[in-house]
């Protein structure tokens, strides 16, 4: 004994000289090796196949495999390295190899029948059970993490919360895995939370449903998912039989009105320029909208995986909002403006064109006012024809037009009324790809309370992101407020909680959202399927009667 001891202790410990004397067939210090790194081999493991029993079989292979390849390790001053390398090839065909079984985790309970107590056996069963669904919520919430910082805080737990051991097994600076530590924790708590949610949200019918609004041109924007707290808005049943088709309509009233708006736009064109210009802008639109939309799912996909620098996303976020907003104001005052400037050029070089009655600047054709008005005003006015140069703007009671001036409804480019629908329209009630109003609905809704794909207003409710004084909520992004938030990336004084769900009304909002849809899609299909058979009978032509220059 005394000569093993004597012997052990000529042994150079580092890894080098331990992988140099078990070259020489010596497997005490091959055993050195197995202790100085059993703990990272078997965390590393479990950070990749999320199973702590096979997660030691996947180790012991290493070392095993190890042992006998120790040969081709070239550098011994790298063997920590080489270990894990071929641990995580392990891992690899471990998960390739799992991902092929039809069933897996499938063990079978007759094991536990064996003879003795029954009270003692039943205990063992559940106290196995137990143990099995706390590691499967261990790795439900671990599982999606990236590697970067599952792997650390994995070895962090498991070292007894070294921060300096996580350091030296990984070959990383103290600061490095504190970072990661914290950005680890962090997804972990997020990963927690939404677990939690969809959980509790299977568990019942009452408890979430989609608020589903979507947007193309002219207003309607992406599903919004909401939280009704509470089981009042499902007595209501009678209306959710017909949610579906609410919906489908809401979701796609904005497409239905670019075609209508588009196909109107051709019937008023004359030449092939002003033809050319009918599909130029909204494409320009779409253009846009495909812009905004990509840049928000990109803008949470950055978040997820940086979740320490989150509220920056959240900031950049409001800035592609705002960016949105310019970019249509422009657009749509630069499409007026080109439309009356093209339709005098093409007058003043195809005035061959002009030559039908309802091409003249003052044909009744182009426009419809009411004989009856009130306090001075026509209870209707609408204009059929392309915008000329020195056309007003529309008013009435009731208005349409490129530009739309309501006392009660107005529906054109840019509308302005109590209830107004349109590319930029401001109102009480204003429904638009930009709207601005006490309830503003669009793919931006600006108000006191905001609905859309974004919100910004006292009360904020939108799908990508909202900007709320009050509270802010957002089914697949950001939301910002000074009292409530609800998100997957939520930034308040209460989020994500009960108190946040009451403060934002979730609530009232669930029980009147299909009201809302159906209030949308009424509003954007009805008035722009009006006007374009209106201009087709007013003044489709058959032929354009000109050749373009």
């Amino acid at each position: 004994m005394s000569i093993f001891k004597q012997r052990n202790r000529m042994i150079d410990s580092s890894d080098a000289g331990l992988v140099m004397a078990s070259l020489g067939g010596d497997r005490d210090a091959f055993c050195k090796i197995v202790a100085r790194y059993q703990n990272l081999l078997c965390s590393l493991a479990y950070a990749r196949v999320g199973d702590l029993k096979h997660s030691e079989d996947i180790a012991q292979e290493a070392f095993i495999d190890a042992w006998k390849k120790l040969d081709t390790l070239n550098d011994p001053e790298k063997l920590k390295s080489w270990l894990c390398g071929i641990l995580r090839f392990k891992a690899s065909h471990f998960r390739r190899k799992e991902a092929t079984q039809p069933v897996t985790g499938a063990d079978e309970l007759n094991e536990f029948t064996e003879q003795g107590d029954g009270h003692s056996q039943q205990v063992k069963v559940e106290d196995e059970a137990i143990s099995a669904q706390e590691q499967a919520l261990l790795w439900q919430a671990l599982e999606k993490m990236p590697d970067t910082y599952r792997e650390p805080l994995i070895l962090f737990y498991r070292e007894h919360r070294s921060v300096e051991s996580v350091a030296s097994q990984l070959e990383l600076s103290e600061d490095t895995v504190k970072q990661r530590l914290s950005r680890g924790r962090k997804l972990l708590q997020k990963a927690m939370v939404l677990f939690v949610e969809d959980t509790l949200a299977k568990s019942t019918q009452g408890a979430v449903f989609t608020l589903a609004v979507m947007t193309a041109l002219n207003s309607i924007s992406p599903p919004v998912k909401a939280a009704a707290m509470g089981t009042g808005a499902m007595k209501t049943g009678s209306l959710f039989k017909g949610a579906g088709i609410i919906v489908l309509l809401a979701a796609f009233s904005g497409v239905v009105s670019s075609f209508f708006g588009i196909r109107a736009g051709l019937d008023q064109a004359r030449t092939l320029h002003e033809r050319r210009l009918v599909i130029l802008y909204p494409a320009l639109f779409f253009l846009f909208a495909i812009i905004y939309v990509l840049a928000m799912f990109g803008l949470k996909h950055m978040a997820v995986n940086d979740v320490g620098n989150a509220g920056i996303y959240a900031v950049i976020a409001q800035l592609v909002v705002l960016g949105f907003v310019l970019s249509y104001i422009i657009l749509v005052m630069r499409m007026l403006r080109g439309m009356r400037t093209l339709r005098a050029k093409e007058r003043l070089f195809n005035p061959q064109a002009f030559q039908a009655e309802a091409d003249q600047i003052g044909a009744k054709q182009r426009e419809y006012k009411s004989h009856f008005c009130l306090a001075g005003i026509p209870l209707l006015h609408f204009r059929f024809g392309m915008p000329e140069q020195g056309d007003k703007p529309v008013v009435g009671w009731v208005a349409g037009g490129d530009y739309a001036y309501g006392l009660l409804f107005a529906w054109g480019g840019v509308a302005i009324a109590p209830i107004s629908v349109g590319i930029i329209s401001v109102g009480l009630i204003s429904v638009g790809a930009v709207g601005l109003g006490v309830f503003g609905l669009g793919t931006i809704g600006i108000g006191v309370i905001g609905f859309g794909a974004s919100a910004i207003g006292y009360k904020a409710y939108a799908s990508f992101s909202a900007l709320g004084w009050n509270s802010a909520f957002s089914g697949n992004g950001f939301s910002i407020a000074n009292e409530a938030a609800i998100a997957p990336f939520a930034f308040a004084k209460h989020i994500n909680n009960e108190q946040a769900a009451e403060i934002a009304n979730l609530t009232i909002m669930g029980q009147s959202y299909l009201w809302i849809l159906a209030m949308i899609a009424i509003l954007v299909i009805v008035p722009a399927v009006w006007h374009s058979n209106k201009v087709r009978q007013r003044m489709r032509k058959n032929e354009l009667t000109a050749p373009d220059h």
